[in-house]
């Protein structure tokens, strides 16, 4: 069986880390290299760096905090999303030292991921839906006007296609509030092959257990949660127990 994974999310606004709530309130954090070095000698299965304003912009991707996030010698795998446009963008992305790109491929044009995917290997795509539940239906984030719209098997093309590596299932409401991961998003997603990567509310080891015993879920992404306090992976993962999620491990200072 495959073991299941934490991922420590980094939101990135103007250039810094911040603690989001609903993407519509931010704290600042520091640095981003700041809370990748931490993640990553804590003992996080994956870090993913999503840059939140660069299409909202017009701005492609920030190969400058890119460059200083691959002089720190991460060994922990490292994602990077926002501003992609094009393959090449893509590309330079991988090229840059991150292992995987996170593309909303319901907003991108399909030909460009579908490109990203031949260049790259869907292995080093995820792909974002930013959703909500109304009470009836699931509905997609469009965040570049705003509003929320109906999800549809367009949406979801890419995913049918395994096009992408995997989904990262956004709850955007609750993103930045504790406990509150709407387990309904998982729930009434339409049956895809594509493991799901959940985030967004999650800050219990309760939900962990929650969220890994459904199959279709390989891992958890939590955000400032992780930021509190310096054994909170380790402590996330020995709570969260069984032999489903990967062991935790700690790396000292003095690496």
């Amino acid at each position: 069986m495959l073991k299941k994974r934490l991922v420590g999310v980094i939101t990135v606004k103007d250039g810094w880390a911040v603690q989001s709530f609903g993407y519509r309130r931010y704290l600042p954090l520091g640095h981003p290299e700041w809370l990748a070095e931490n993640l990553d000698r804590w003992g996080a299965d994956e870090i993913l760096v999503l840059c939140i304003d660069r299409t909202g912009r017009g701005l492609g991707p920030d190969f400058d905090l890119l460059r200083r996030l691959g002089s720190l010698g991460l060994s922990t795998p490292l994602g990077f999303g926002g501003g992609i446009r094009t393959v090449a963008d893509a590309g330079a992305i991988i090229q840059a030292g991150a292992e995987r790109v996170c593309i909303d491929a319901a907003l991108r044009d399909a030909a460009v991921v579908r490109g990203i995917s031949a260049l790259t290997g869907a292995q080093a795509i995820i792909g974002a839906l930013p959703l909500s539940f109304d009470g009836q239906d699931l509905q997609r984030l469009n965040y570049l006007s705003g509003r929320s719209e109906p999800l549809t098997g367009e949406d979801l093309s890419l995913f049918d296609t395994r096009v992408v590596s995997e989904a990262l299932i956004i709850d955007w409401q609750n993103e930045g509030s504790a406990g509150a991961f709407n387990i309904e998003l998982i729930k009434r997603l339409p049956a895809s092959d594509v493991p799901l990567i959940a985030f967004g509310g999650v800050s219990e080891a309760a939900q962990l257990e929650t969220l890994f015993a459904n199959e279709r879920v390989a891992a958890a992404g939590i955000g400032n949660f992780l930021c509190y306090r310096e054994h909170a992976v380790q402590t996330f993962k020995r709570q969260a127990g069984g032999s489903s999620i990967r062991e935790a491990r700690f790396v000292s200072d003095s690496k």
